[in-house]
């Protein structure tokens, strides 16, 4: 499309004036949460440099890697750094457990430079799913680690928050006005809020706008994103044209009608995967993440909270080890992919050449592993060998709508096992199958497909081959739904 001298004029004055406003203090700092359950990650030093890069501001950890903190020692980016909640139980019943995690995961690396601000205990520990496991360690836990950093000086400086999936709050009416947290948890809650607040911590939610549209086939699309929608939220005076600002004043009114209205949130994650699923796709990815950047830009906040907004973009790079469990677009989220590839063009309103490549990466020879086309798709060993691929690799971009969608039954199976190959460093017993696959030098990516060729790692070996050097593969029990889910991509 040819854009005019003046028009092209107006859109780099726009895109200025975003950033300059994301400068004078629109935002609170935008961060990025880093996750590193990948088979094949990028060395941390590279990440702290896309992070910096990006300008990036902040970095939400998931737990306390030492090759990860010690890559944001000097970066002044800031710090939260977090406690997974397998080690809940530990810390809440162990006071010298959480002296020790704090002295080793905190303390130490403050004094060696790294910029920790928060501890997250815990990460979602209240989701309806975990059936209430948390429910009795998250407090105790939560008073521990606090108390340990009273005893080492730092909680002035460090302050501990829970980061919490956005149902622990609910309102029976649909509108803001009406929110209160769980009545399950309700007493807990407001004895964790109340915590918080006397210790000057801030309570820390997670937003999935895309969430609601993947649990709701009746969810008005244009609700989860920022440009109006046909249905809105009317409550009393305010109307609420996108569900962000909807589900946060939810929080906010919860917070309120309970005595703590004026205190500090951070959306501990926010942001829309770009695969697994029909609706996560670049497009709404790319529109919703730039649409809430803009949204926030202007620091107004939202009706019940004006202000700049304090927020971490779920998340930095995909991970192809996330469970599924959710759903297949949990490995998905990324902005970046696993080889620190930006998905899609995005003004973080602090740099104007939008995202930033990784750089010095190394990929693995230009090889794929492919179905034989010589090879009957009613071979018996078909249904198999594609099972064990899937559950031994990602095949979770394979389905109704996804980017590889448009493969034949040929190249599901294709797909399924050049993961496999990949993932086991190309090992070449990792390319056998019954004899059903072979190595190719000519791409098999699509328009819209992509066969991926993982990156050389330090920690790359082919430890995932197990029981299957003998170049056979072990024939596994399936289980039922997988077989079927299978069967679909025929």
């Amino acid at each position: 499309m040819m854009i005019s001298g003046t028009m092209k004029s107006f859109y780099t004055m726009k895109t200025l004036l975003f950033s300059w406003i994301l400068m004078v203090g629109g935002v609170s700092g935008i961060g990025a949460n880093w996750g590193t359950q990948t088979s094949h990650p990028l060395p941390p030093s590279t990440v702290v440099q896309l992070l910096k890069d990006d300008g990036f501001q902040k970095v939400k950890l998931f737990d306390a890697e030492d090759g990860t903190m010690s890559a944001l020692r000097n970066s002044k980016i800031e710090v939260m750094v977090g406690i997974p909640n397998d080690m809940l139980l530990t810390l809440a019943t162990n006071v010298k457990a959480a002296e020790k995690w704090v002295s080793e995961n905190v303390s130490s690396y403050v004094n060696d430079g790294v910029n920790i601000r928060y501890v997250a205990v815990g990460n979602e520990p209240f989701l309806q799913t975990y059936n209430g496991s948390f429910i009795q360690s998250t407090l105790p836990a939560l008073q521990n680690i606090q108390g340990a950093l009273i005893k080492t000086g730092l909680s002035s400086q460090v302050k501990v928050t829970v980061p919490l999936n956005a149902d622990v709050y609910e309102s029976k009416s649909g509108q803001p006005s009406d929110g209160d947290f769980r009545s399950d948890i309700h007493d807990l809650m407001l004895n964790i809020i109340k915590f918080l607040s006397d210790n000057g911590a801030p309570f820390t939610v997670n937003i999935y706008p895309f969430i609601s549209l993947y649990n709701d086939p009746n969810f008005p699309v244009d609700y989860a994103f920022f440009d109006g929608t046909s249905s809105p939220v009317v409550d009393g005076s305010t109307t609420y044209n996108n569900v962000f600002d909807a589900n946060h004043d939810t929080l906010i009114w919860a917070l309120r009608k309970n005595g703590f209205g004026n205190l500090p949130v951070i959306v501990g994650e926010i942001g829309w995967p770009t695969d697994g699923d029909m609706n996560a796709n670049l497009n709404f990815a790319q529109k919703f993440i730039q649409g809430f950047m803009t949204h926030i830009s202007t620091g107004q906040g939202t009706p019940m909270r004006p202000g700049p907004i304090d927020a971490y973009l779920f998340s930095l790079i995909d991970e192809d080890e996330k469970s599924i469990q959710p759903g297949n677009f949990e490995r998905h989220w990324g902005v970046y992919t696993f080889d620190g590839i930006p998905k899609y063009q995005l003004n973080l309103g602090m740099r104007n050449v939008g995202l930033a490549r990784a750089k010095n990466i190394r990929y693995l020879d230009k090889k794929w592993c492919v179905f034989k086309p010589t090879i009957s798709l009613n071979d018996a060993n078909v249904a198999p060998s594609i099972s064990y691929a899937c559950a031994n690799a990602d095949c979770t971009s394979l389905g109704y709508k996804t980017s590889c969608g448009d493969l034949d039954a040929m190249g599901n199976i294709s797909y399924a096992f050049n993961s496999y190959y990949q993932k086991n460093d190309q090992d070449e017993v990792a390319c056998g199958f019954n004899n059903l696959a072979t190595l190719t030098s000519k791409d098999p990516s699509t328009l819209n497909c992509k066969f991926v060729i993982m990156i050389e790692t330090d920690s790359g070996f082919s430890w995932r081959l197990k029981g299957v050097r003998d170049g056979s593969v072990i024939v596994v029990y399936i289980l039922y739904m997988s077989f079927m889910f299978l069967i679909t991509l025929f």
